[in-house]
């Protein structure tokens, strides 16, 4: 038998997700995903390990830019070939990939113009990685599947998807592959959400195993705090900032963890557990995505649905506003007194949340909270780590703000929750891949696995490739 994985991303490192599958002459690509990590992303603009025309499937885990952000540089190469995801991740994909075309084509033109200014040109060529109209156009090659139901893909490769409960539509999906008369199966995780976190039901357990997986370990070296709880966490930071007077910026993904965050303030603000406050979400890409939670109701758990039969959507509560348009975000800044400012991107590394920081990192008054992963040589690890001076659209600024976390947010299962994800296979797969972590945590987390499970596992190196039994 003859299946070949190689990794193509997110491979002793957190973003850029991508693996391609081979066999019976089939490729099949599982995400493809943007670099957010400084240092390297300049694999985004190198061309693709495998032409985008050799590929006979795509399949994608869900809307995150780590593992879409790609897709239409792969379409623009010559992608020919379906991409199969959920309607929900089809959905929040396509204004995913499109806010990030416009981001780009609009960093372009400030660069263009700061480079003008200084007399000198940048590293790369002053074009957009992809444009909106690519972005556009690789959308019209996904193809919508529904969670547990098996479906063909390519010769001798049929995929289910299953939800992972990391985001609306995220799914972990389990690849049966036959060649030479055999069948093996190949678990993808995706990425693993937590158990009894509001509006999405609970992550998929395989019970049945895999042949093969590949797992993901953002979380592998920690826990979730526990303690104070999320509502409690936010309310005292927010009641912090009303007492110095200072505002609240918050770097939040667009997706999911910005409905998250209305659904807690609007708890905390009905309950008077923090003064009337405006809460602006200054994301066009969120209210976008808050529409595709609209229409997506068949996937909230049991609790959200509840809420949603009194008539009290998740997302919604009087003192919040939706910015849309640039000028409403600029004018952001001429209002006085304590507001809470939600933008992105996540991870400080593109978008409106950049000149949020800018107008509000200099002063002590003020709050940044993170409530996401950050990672490694992002300009939200930076700040998260005590940096005092940043880089910031081409200058040194100060970060006088105060800078606070909240780590239960987070869509990723922890630890333990990873460990017990994988345990209750009752059959043992023949290998583990440890992949989405950073360096020396996908490592020890592999280490961790062979240990608690005796299953042969391992981190792979980037674009490296193994042949499966």
């Amino acid at each position: 038998m003859s299946i070949k994985i190689r990794f193509l991303g997110a491979a002793q490192n957190v973003t850029g997700s991508q693996y391609i599958v081979e066999a019976n002459n089939q490729r099949v690509m599982i995400d493809c995903g943007y670099y957010q990590e400084r240092a390297l992303l300049e694999r985004n603009w190198q061309d693709f390990k495998l032409p985008p025309n050799q590929l006979d499937a795509v399949c994608l885990t869900h809307a995150h830019l780590d593992h879409c952000g790609l897709l239409p540089k792969l379409g623009r190469d010559g992608l020919r070939a379906k991409i199969f995801c959920t309607a929900a991740t089809g959905d929040i994909a396509k204004i995913v990939m499109s806010d990030s075309a416009k981001i780009q084509e609009e960093d372009v033109a400030f660069k263009k113009k700061r480079h003008r200014k200084e007399g000198r040109s940048g590293k790369h060529p002053a074009v957009p990685l992809f444009t909106i109209e690519d972005a556009e156009q690789v959308g019209t090659l996904m193809s919508y599947v529904n969670f547990g139901a098996p479906v063909p893909i390519a010769d001798g490769f049929e995929a289910t998807f299953f939800e992972s409960g990391h985001i609306l539509g995220a799914a972990s999906i389990l690849l049966k592959v036959q060649a030479d008369g055999e069948t093996r199966t190949l678990l993808f995780s995706g990425d693993i959400g937590r158990s009894d976190v509001p509006i999405l039901r609970d992550p998929t357990l395989f019970t049945e195993g895999a042949d093969y997986v590949v797992m993901e370990s953002t979380y592998g070296d920690r826990e979730h705090p526990v303690g104070a709880t999320i509502h409690q966490q936010l309310a005292d930071v927010v009641n912090e900032a009303h007492r110095r007077g200072g505002n609240v910026i918050i770097p939040s993904f667009a997706v999911e963890r910005s409905q998250e965050l209305m659904y807690y303030l609007g708890e905390l603000l009905e309950q008077k557990r923090i003064p009337p406050t405006m809460v602006l979400v200054d994301s066009p890409m969120a209210v976008r995505v808050t529409d595709v939670f609209r229409r997506h109701p068949e996937l909230f758990d049991e609790g959200t649905l509840e809420r949603l039969s009194r008539g009290n959507h998740p997302c919604d509560f009087p003192s919040l506003k939706l910015i849309r348009t640039v000028e409403q975000s600029k004018a952001i800044n001429s209002i006085r007194g304590t507001v809470i400012i939600i933008a992105g991107s996540g991870m400080c590394t593109g978008g409106r949340i950049k000149h949020h920081l800018k107008a509000n990192m200099g002063s002590s008054e003020n709050t940044i909270l993170f409530v996401g992963y950050q990672a490694q040589g992002t300009l939200g690890h930076i700040i998260l780590n005590g940096a005092k001076e940043v880089r910031l659209f081409g200058e040194q600024r100060e970060v006088k703000a105060q800078v606070a976390q909240i780590g239960g947010f987070s869509g990723h299962a922890g630890k333990s929750e990873l460990l017990d994800w994988i345990r209750v296979m009752q059959t043992k797969p023949r290998q583990i891949f440890v992949t989405h972590g950073e360096a020396e945590v996908a490592d020890n987390f592999a280490r961790t696995l062979e240990t608690e499970t005796t299953v042969p596992s391992l981190a792979p190196a980037y674009d490296s490739v193994y042949t499966l039994d």
